[in-house]
């Protein structure tokens, strides 16, 4: 499989926990979602000033999600993040989640997110400001 450039992109590292293992022995297909808005939210923690963070929400309009291989209890996953094309105010986002350590993919996602004016909760259009922030 060919080597993968994380280079400039966004990551965290998540413990897998026994609370997120399922009766097959190995994570739940929740818990990859869950993992995929954590790692989107710490990037817009990351990078947007707290005035901005105030004024703005992001929500989840569309999930598309791939397993590829399973995670167990113990295990360290590394999830990568970076943004792709918007429009108004939706805004593709895609998240890879690896055993930490190796180039071993275990789930990967796109997700449209929506930003909203956190003050009226109304769709906000995505301004070059914030573009050059994600």
């Amino acid at each position: 499989m060919a080597h993968q450039d994380h280079t400039g992109k966004f990551s965290i590292d998540i413990k897998v926990t026994e609370a997120d293992i399922d009766a097959l022995g190995h994570v739940n297909n929740v818990v990859y979602l869950r993992w995929v808005q954590e790692v989107s939210a710490a990037h817009w923690v990351h990078v947007a000033p707290q005035e901005m963070q105030e004024k703005f929400l992001w929500v989840v309009l569309r999930h598309e999600i791939d397993f590829h291989k399973p995670a167990f209890a113990g295990e360290t996953v590394t999830g990568y993040t970076w943004v792709g094309n918007y429009q108004g105010a939706k805004f593709e986002r895609f998240v890879s989640l690896y055993r930490a350590g190796t180039e071993e993919l275990l789930a990967s996602a796109k997700t449209t997110w929506c930003l909203l004016d956190a003050q009226t909760m109304r769709p906000k259009r995505i301004d070059k400001e914030m573009l050059e922030l994600l």
